[in-house]
């Protein structure tokens, strides 16, 4: 292999010649090798640090620190890897010991590299285009690894959000087809009231709109970036006015109303953005997973469990059990969101580890945000392409579950008392009578106004049908038969003659 010799404060070491890196990015590599996932695994980070790149050279141009042969070569290898190209030279793996100055160095070098090719120069010819000196100068990695974390975050966020809003999309769908199917509530896996199927998948929607909106607000805090505060947030090696323009010069370029901090010493060493963004991420995960449980759920069976819903099958489920299908779909959604919940952990353990100016910690902050991101994106679009849109109901499963459950007891309640209803309830269950039957059998309502009170207009909804006066009166003063053979009998009792009663006492009185 040809190589190219280059040298860094540690000594000189053989640089592969069509190598677009450098001495420190080999380094790196040579040194971690921990996740086996390397920056190029993220596009939206190396789009971010390119950004960053090219508002630094066009604020050091301006301000007479960098000629313009030098910020024109910078910003056109900045806008190669915008496009996505020279992706495969960022190999260092994203956690990293140095708070991302390893990645900081990738960027550097190979934009340093790209650059010296369009001035006609050999890789490595640093005296020409250095990767310190010129594409990283007014910075720290302290500064531009952040900043481009709060833009590579975003810029994936952007990528994710289609597809989450696609899943609740195709929830509405299914909430809309299943709008006729009344089935059974359940509260702690036992009957509750009579629901729809559409009201059920109505909800699933309605819950991950929710966290569209928080992830909106989740963007906006990292909008505020702490770039031009350089080593610690003190601006040191930069010129006065340098980081109010370098900013505005990052927005224009990335199209995102990015601030400066207020304080970029306080910017530079708080994570409560990131801290908040994995919140938000984590609580998606959760809503996701419960979902997930729910369609497991529903679809149990065939025939001996809920199976109020088919889940499409997708592939054979057993080894030793022949015609076994299982719910895979759900159950990978599941294991996606239990990895975006332990990032979550790994990110505030990270986060908290922040010592005095700075936190070293940030390529796991940065790597788990994004990687949850990457996840949550496949799985949203896999869980809706895969599973959602090709439910189906078993409206007859549904029908009978409501027929035969107890818990539409409840909506008969205001209309012959909890007492009745209790007992009878009770009474259905360890007859296996229906309600609806013994209601009647009763002569606690009649079969036209069980039928009216039990109707899916009366039990989904607030209801709007009352009982005339008349019926109210009528319902009211029948009772059971043996309660009413009982009441039949005569008794008579002899009365005690009342005691006088004495005069209260002073004690009394008070």
């Amino acid at each position: 292999m040809n190589t190219r010799s280059e040298y860094d404060l540690l000594g000189n070491m053989d640089v592969p010649s069509e190598a677009f890196y450098g001495i420190q990015t080999l380094r790196a590599a040579q040194n971690f090798s921990i996740t086996g996932v390397p920056i190029s695994h993220f596009p939206e980070l190396i789009k971010a640090l390119a950004m960053v790149k090219a508002a630094a050279a066009r604020t050091n141009q301006d301000m007479n620190l960098l000629s313009k042969e030098k910020a024109d070569a910078i910003v056109l290898a900045c806008q190669d890897l915008i496009l996505g190209k020279y992706h495969d030279q960022f190999i260092v793996d994203v956690i990293q010991g140095g708070a991302g100055t390893s990645t900081n160095m990738n960027a550097n070098e190979v934009i340093a590299n790209i650059a010296l090719e369009k001035l006609g120069y050999a890789k490595g010819e640093y005296k020409y285009l250095h990767p310190n000196d010129d594409v990283n100068r007014s910075q720290s990695t302290n500064d531009a690894y952040p900043t481009a974390a709060c833009l590579g975050i975003q810029f994936a966020a952007d990528n994710f959000v289609p597809s989450l809003a696609s899943l609740k999309k195709s929830l509405e769908t299914k909430g809309k087809e299943f709008a006729h199917i009344v089935k059974m509530g359940r509260t702690q896996l036992q009957d509750a009231v009579p629901m729809t199927l559409g009201q059920e998948f109505e909800a699933f929607a309605v819950t991950l709109g929710e966290d569209i909106d928080r992830i909106s607000e989740a963007c906006a805090l990292l909008c505020e970036v702490n770039l031009g505060g350089t080593a610690i947030g003190t601006g040191i090696n930069t010129s006065e006015g340098y980081a109010k323009l370098v900013v505005e010069k990052l927005a224009t370029i990335s199209t995102k109303p990015l601030v400066p901090a207020s304080n970029l010493v306080e910017a530079t060493s708080d994570m409560g953005a990131f801290v908040f963004f994995s919140g938000i991420l984590k609580r998606l995960a959760i809503k996701l997973s419960k979902m997930s449980n729910d369609l497991r759920l529903l679809s149990s069976g065939p025939r001996t469990g809920l199976g109020e819903i088919n889940l499409p099958p997708m592939q054979p489920g057993s080894s030793i059990m022949p015609g076994k299908v299982n719910p895979v779909i759900p159950e990978a959604m599941n294991q996606t969101a239990y990895q975006v919940i332990a990032s979550d952990l790994a990110v505030t353990l990270a986060a908290e580890a922040g010592q005095l100016q700075l936190n070293a910690m940030e390529p796991m902050i940065i790597y788990n945000l994004l990687n949850s991101l990457k996840m949550l994106k496949e799985a949203c679009q896999m869980l809706e392409k895969r599973c959602i849109n090709g439910i189906t109901a078993n409206e007859a499963k549904c029908a009978d579950h409501v027929e035969n459950s107890i818990g539409i007891i409840t909506a008969l309640v205001p209309h012959i008392g909890y007492s009745n209803a209790s007992r009878i309830a009770n009474t259905a269950l360890h007859t296996g009578n229906t309600v609806k039957a013994l209601v009647i059998e009763e002569n606690l309502l009649t079969e036209e106004q069980v039928n009216l009170l039990l109707s899916p207009e009366s039990m989904l909804s607030p209801s709007k049908i009352l009982l005339s006066s008349a019926e109210k009166a009528s319902s009211d003063t029948q009772a059971p038969a043996k309660k009413k053979a009982a009441s039949d009998k005569k008794v008579t009792t002899k009365k005690k003659a009342p005691s006088k009663k004495k005069s209260p006492s002073k004690k009394d009185k008070l």
